[in-house]
């Protein structure tokens, strides 16, 4: 008999199976949408390697220049080595919100022409190393969105077919929620009863894990989510599909002042409709949006008005804090909501570079060179939020998620300092026992002679503070 599961898993993956021409190879070409791209920028010879900064008088229309910038007492490795050479297209930090959902105004960026330049008296402009040491998105012939990596290769219809209703199911999820409750906790956040502390981490970081792939970083005078997830169900529609066995630690209304979001891709565990919604209802367009390449109408549609999306390699700020970047990085992995719109949007890591903090999100990938290139542009990172379920048949799943010994090869990739393990212990997407992952982790650590602290485990709720090693719990 059929399962329940493996017939829900089957009818959404038919729903969402890229077609084959959306997977195919080719010279990018010229993508007809209503959405729009950045300006190509004039090719650069060099960089110095340094993030750089400059306090001007408030113009109009004055182009704002760099100038290195170093926080007294932060250590070198905070800053990009001056040494090597590198360069990659930018985008302008400070956009106006509005202009930037309906016009794109990245053709700026070399000017500095834009309305929100009086409202800055700081900007920035980091420096790169050598253009073609990096892998930029690529379309196939149909205009679509494809990946570069060898290590890639398509799911097909008949291996979806055999993984939904011939492989076993060993996710053993139980169904009493004293035994979840004691397997798998959920803690009330720290905020909820102390939002005064929200964002008060000095030269520090806090990361707490909000279930899944979503959670909230405090660095560097910010507080921003990854991926927010808050439904009970990873679906297009809330009375089927895979459901939460461990709920959200909070709701929206008792999240701290969010500062942005960033979104990896668009598949519904990792962007959902009501949640985007109850944050635009809340935050409105003081919430600064950073999505991937293609995703600027959909987000429209749900009424945000302060969106910036990026191709790889990109980069932006959240007004009024220009001295963190926000760099829009590679991964391989593909995009689709609906039958038509296979790998329009483009998915990818984030890559988040403050004056005292550097952090990395994975989002959803597969292992590839990618993490090797992100590490060398923009390592050490204080720290990585890299996902370690969802992995199981290995046959089936390598290509788009990776295991626990390839997150932490990706941790060393990256050159992570501390990692933070996600996107296990919320929804079952895979076949693998649910408790699993972390047991896996744990062997990949010992095999490539680590610490369990390097790369760490959360509780749902919990949180950590990297300065001190304090951590907020009930």
């Amino acid at each position: 008999m059929v399962r329940r599961r493996a017939l829900w898993s089957c009818s959404l993956q038919l729903a969402v199976l890229p077609s084959a021409a959306s997977w195919s190879g080719g010279n990018p070409q010229p993508f007809n949408s209503s959405y729009r791209r950045p300006a190509e920028l004039p090719p650069w010879k060099g960089w110095s390697g340094t993030m750089e900064e400059e306090e001007k008088e408030e113009k109009g229309d004055e182009t704002l220049q760099g100038r290195q910038q170093q926080q007294p007492g932060s250590s070198p490795e905070k800053v990009m080595d001056k040494n090597t050479d590198e360069e990659q297209p930018s985008t302008a930090c400070n956009q106006y919100p509005k202009e930037a959902v309906k016009k794109r105004q990245n053709s700026d960026r070399g000017s500095g022409r834009n309305d929100s330049s009086r409202t800055f008296r700081k900007s920035f402009r980091l420096d790169y190393r050598l253009e073609e040491d990096v892998t930029k998105s690529k379309r196939g012939k149909d205009g679509r969105f494809v990946n570069p990596w060898p290590t890639w290769k398509s799911p097909t219809l008949s291996n979806i077919l055999k993984w939904s209703l011939m492989e076993k199911d060993n996710s053993n999820v139980p169904r009493s929620k004293q035994e979840l409750d004691k397997e798998l906790p959920v803690l009330q956040p720290y905020f909820v009863q102390m939002p005064e502390e929200a964002g008060k981490t000095g030269a520090g970081m806090r990361v707490t894990w909000l279930g899944h792939a979503t959670v909230m970083v405090e660095m560097d005078e910010l507080v921003f989510l990854t991926d927010p997830v808050f439904s009970q169900r990873a679906s297009p529609i809330q009375l089927l599909g895979p459901k939460r066995f461990r709920g959200p630690p909070c709701t929206v209304a008792q999240l701290p002042r969010i500062d942005a979001v960033l979104i990896s891709h668009t598949h519904y565990d990792h962007l959902d409709y009501n949640t985007v919604a109850s944050l635009n209802e809340r935050f409105g367009s003081e919430l600064r949006w950073f999505v991937p390449l293609g995703l600027l109408q959909w987000m429209q549609r749900c009424g945000c008005e302060n969106v910036i999306e990026l191709d790889w390699w990109e980069e932006n700020c959240v007004p009024g804090h220009d001295a963190v970047t926000f760099v829009f990085t590679p991964s391989q992995h593909w995009c689709k909501r609906t039958v038509t719109d296979d790998n329009k949007v483009l998915w990818g890591s984030w890559s988040v570079l403050g004056p005292w903090n550097r952090f990395f999100f994975a989002g959803d990938t597969g292992y590839c060179f990618a993490f090797e290139q992100i590490g060398k542009r923009f390592g050490p990172f204080d720290l990585a939020a890299i996902p370690i379920g969802a992995y199981e048949p290995r046959w089936f799943m390598k290509y788009q998620h990776v295991d626990p010994e390839e997150a932490v090869r990706i941790h060393i990739d990256v050159q992570a300092k501390k990692s933070v393990a996600i996107h296990w212990g919320t929804f079952a997407l895979a076949n693998e026992y649910y408790l699993d992952p972390p047991v896996k982790l744990n062997e990949a650590l010992e095999r490539y002679g680590l610490k369990k602290d390097d790369f760490f485990l959360l509780r749902h709720g919990e949180s950590r503070n990297l300065n001190t090693n304090d951590r907020f719990e009930n």
